[in-house]
């Protein structure tokens, strides 16, 4: 008797394994479109975004380390009057001040008068966390937020969770041309998308998580020294 009824319970567990499967297999296929279907959005929306060619004045400008084009950029803004002063955001440790000015060229004055350094920032929280500081040391109402194109959506996302007084104006640079899906065929381009769209979607993940305190350890930015 308990052998027969061992046969019987059988196909049981064998019928709600293959359920249970069969869930599980639907479920992945259904994440797999889902974050395929969200990454052919952010690539479209990324590929589309152009830079301002006469953006609106705003208080003050900040700007992401990553690249020299970033910081060309920013600095041709505030030489323009675009904005009164200019946060760069995420410098090296090892990096003078004369150096960072060096490189990026332009007026030694305006630099030396209108340019705060942020070496405590180590990512893109990072970043953020130490432009709120910067912002609400100077009051400032309007902000315009310079990074490459493909970092502009995450940047833009964890800025406004800390920024909440200020308006963010984005200001994408775009170092590539990949409209009309022209990123689908260059395999560089499409890691880059790719990455950046993880981190993307695990930033809108920390959103329903408390956001990390600000260690009061972290120094202000390195500002210019003050006009005589």
């Amino acid at each position: 008797m308990p052998v027969a009824l061992a046969c019987a319970a059988a196909p049981v567990r064998s019928g709600r394994l293959r359920f249970a499967l069969r869930v599980c297999c639907f479920a992945l296929l259904a994440l797999l479109a889902l974050f395929a279907g969200g990454f052919g959005w952010f690539a479209d929306k990324v590929s589309h975004m152009t830079t301002p060619v006469d953006p609106a004045k705003a208080d003050a400008i900040i700007v992401l380390t990553g690249g020299q084009s970033r910081l060309d950029a920013a600095m041709d803004l505030l030489a323009s009057g675009k904005g009164e002063r200019l946060l760069i955001s995420g410098v090296h440790p090892s990096a003078s001040r004369h150096q960072l000015q060096v490189a990026m060229g332009g007026d030694k004055q305006l630099f030396s008068c209108c340019v705060d350094i942020d070496r405590a920032a180590l990512d893109t929280i990072g970043n953020a966390e130490e432009s709120a500081k910067w912002v609400e040391r100077h009051a400032y109402g309007s902000i315009i937020l310079v990074t490459n194109n493909y970092h502009m959506p995450r940047s833009l996302l964890e800025m406004g969770r800390l920024l909440h007084g200020a308006r963010l104006e984005p200001y994408p640079v775009v170092n590539t041309n990949l409209g009309n899906g022209s990123w689908l065929t260059k395999p560089e381009a499409l890691r880059v998308l790719l990455t950046e769209y993880s981190k993307y979607l695990l930033a809108l993940a920390r959103g329903i998580l408390p956001i990390r305190p600000t260690s009061e350890r972290m120094t202000l930015a390195e500002a210019s020294p003050a006009k005589n």
